[in-house]
Parts: C-alpha cells; structure tokens; sequence
C-alpha cells in the first residue's frame, strides 16, 4: 500500500475567493495555515460577503501575490486590476463599486475567518475521495470538486473516503501527523449551498444535493461514525483542531502523512 502523503496545500487568502496553492506554508499561532481566509469582504453589517449570500462572488476572479503584498481581482466584464494590500481605501472602493454597495475588507494574521470557529485548523479530503465524487454528478472532473469542496490539505496514496478515519465520537478525537506536526480531526464538515453549484458562474447544478445525499450515503465506508450523520449525509472533508505545539510548524508538499489514533476532545 502506497504510503499516505500530502499531494497538495491549498489557501484562499480572502475568504470566498479563489484557492491559491502553495507548495508549503507555516501553520498560525490560532490555528489554520498562513494566509489562509486571511482577508474577509463584510458588509456594512459586519456579515461576510460570500457565496452563501452574494451571487455576484462567483463572477469575481483573484489572484494573490503574498510576497509583493497584492491583490488582483477582475471582476466579469473589466480587466484584472492589482492592489497593495496596504492600500485598503482604493481595494474596498473597487469591491464596493463591484458588489454595488458599501463593503469592508478586514484582515486577521493570527488565525484568519475560518468557516468553523471551533475547529479552526486546516481542512483534510483525500485526492482519491474527489476523483470518486466527481464521478457522482456528469461533467465535473476532480479539478472542479475541488473548486467546490475548497479544502486544504489534499492528501494522495490512499483510498475514497480515507479523510472519515480523521474523526471519531463526539467526545473523542483522531490524532494524525503531517511531516512533524500533528492535527486532531474533529468532525466530517457539514456541507452549505456552495458545492452545489458551477465554482466559476454560480449556476446551481440541477439534483446536485439529492445525488450527493443518495451516493455519500451509499458509499459511506464502515470506518465513518455514523452518528455524525444522524441529521442528514451532506458532509464531506474533515475539520481538524491544531493543538498548541503544533503553532509554528511548518507542512510541505510531499509530507508524509501517519495517523496516531484517538485523543479527548479538546475543551
């Protein structure tokens, strides 16, 4: 059996925009990756603007230059236009002008605006896990379903599903290492609107949660806890908390990839 490595790391600077790959990153003081949800758009309210609640994100293509400190962003009709990242006022201006009102970019360094505040560290899915579900729905290769999952770590050399050995009860979880740094997997992540449609334009994908309903409960591998699905099988990936020791530590593409076995829950 081939031997568990991580194939990719993958970041999304600002949260709800485009993945940005990284052939190694440095794990925050607060949990999560460096530069990962680093920036988030939030309207007038304080709520996240993102693709739960603003359609127009999807049309907005980014790139991201952490070494110059810039941001570029086109939006579906305009050329790409860059910004320093210290020039907040011109950057908020131009999303504001795109999303046709008022919007603000904030910034975290220490640990970022994670989609689940409690397990806040990296998102875990196996490689093979999103060739299989890729091959769910007509159309949509693995490249895609990675666009919509927007995991992580990536991790190669194992089965479909291999990611639900990553969890355990609700009051336990699963140790595993990364190169010299260890995670503690928390729960199979539960699944919003995202997935379901074109990462690119939006379109919703006609039956795209009933089929994923019908084939994930199908294929859940009898590793899985299934109590964790009790309310309905829209989850996939894997949560993980980052214990302190792990602050600091560096991952990179190719680390290998061990799981150590089940830990108490944290507090």
């Amino acid at each position: 059996m081939a031997t568990p490595r991580l194939e990719r790391i993958i970041v999304y600077p600002v949260k709800s925009l485009d993945p940005h790959a990284v052939e190694r990153t440095t794990v925050r003081p607060d949990g999560g990756l460096e530069h990962d949800r680093e920036f988030a758009v939030v309207d007038a309210d304080g709520a996240y603007v993102n693709g739960k609640n603003e359609p127009r994100v999807h049309e907005l293509r980014s790139w991201f230059d952490p070494k110059g400190g810039r941001l570029t962003l086109r939006g579906d009709d305009g050329d790409p236009v860059a910004f320093d990242l210290e020039d907040r006022d011109a950057l908020e201006a131009w999303l504001s002008d795109f999303f046709g009102r008022g919007v603000e970019l904030r910034r975290d360094e220490r640990g970022g605006f994670p989609d689940d505040a409690a397990a806040a560290g990296p998102t875990v899915i196996a490689e093979a896990t999103l060739e299989a579900v890729a091959g769910w729905f007509d159309g949509v290769d693995a490249a895609e379903m990675e666009r919509r999952l927007r995991p992580n770590l990536v991790v190669g050399g194992v089965e479909p599903f291999w990611e639900d050995r990553l969890y355990a009860d609700r009051e336990s979880t699963v140790a595993f290492r990364v190169g010299d740094a260890e995670f503690l997997g928390a729960n199979p992540c539960r699944r919003c609107a995202v997935p379901t449609r074109d990462p690119e334009t939006g379109e919703p994908t006609p039956g795209f949660r009933e089929r994923f309903l019908e084939r994930r409960r199908a294929t859940l591998p009898e590793w899985a806890d299934e109590a964790w699905f009790d309310e309905g099988h829209f989850r996939l990936m894997v949560n993980t908390f980052v214990p302190e020791s792990t602050a600091g530590r560096e991952l990179r593409a190719g680390d290998t990839v061990e799981i150590l076995g089940e830990r108490p829950r944290p507090a």
